[in-house]
């Protein structure tokens, strides 16, 4: 098809209009919108269920022995956990971790032992650097740990494993590990008169 025949095809025709695609236009960021959108934020909060505190933590020294135990644990079980008696069901290495990663793994660690029923774990966080006195991941553990509910007891390691750089825990029994023992002793539906 030659040039002119095809103008002569298009003879009359009226070109289309050309609308833009996409239609840009500036937010409207007035003061009330903004407010809007921050009480949004404040009445939907992405639930962290990890309530490890954050703000403030009392700082330990590097080859102090941190030690703490519920009320109720009995003395011949701390005992035992203090001189590292119980097997080591589990451990959590904190070394080289920043305190929100060893918040988040200590969060997660505790909860995966109790969904596994683990009674008694170790979890690894080191004496600090030379050049970092006092020991921070030390100090944070030892405000954490009293937070868990399921945490029973706790109290720095023996030489043999880790010493003043790691931690043994003791955690609570689960219902299931409780009514196995309740049956292994014979207590199921046992009734006593006091």
């Amino acid at each position: 098809m030659s040039d002119s025949s095809f103008m002569d095809a298009v003879e009359g025709v009226t070109p289309l209009k050309i609308e833009a695609k996409v239609e840009l236009r500036k937010a409207n960021n007035t003061r009330e919108n903004a407010a809007a959108r921050r009480a949004a934020a404040l009445t939907n909060p992405q639930q962290d269920p990890n309530k490890l505190s954050t703000s403030h933590v009392v700082m330990v020294q590097p080859y102090d022995i941190i030690a703490w135990k519920k009320h109720g644990v009995q003395d011949g079980v701390y005992r035992k956990l203090r001189l590292g008696k119980y097997p080591i069901e589990a451990r959590l290495d904190l070394h080289r971790k920043t305190v929100e990663q060893a918040r988040r793994d200590v969060f997660r660690f505790i909860e995966d032992c109790m969904r596994y029923d683990l009674r008694t774990v170790i979890i690894l966080h080191g004496k600090a650097d030379k050049k970092d006195n006092p020991a921070l991941l030390k100090s944070w553990l030892n405000q954490w740990l009293p937070e868990f509910d399921d945490v029973l007891a706790f109290h720095s390691a023996q030489p043999a494993h880790g010493g003043t750089g790691a931690v043994y825990v003791m955690l609570r029994k689960s219902e299931n590990k409780k009514q196995e023992t309740r049956e292994k002793h014979g207590l199921k539906g046992a009734i006593f008169h006091g």
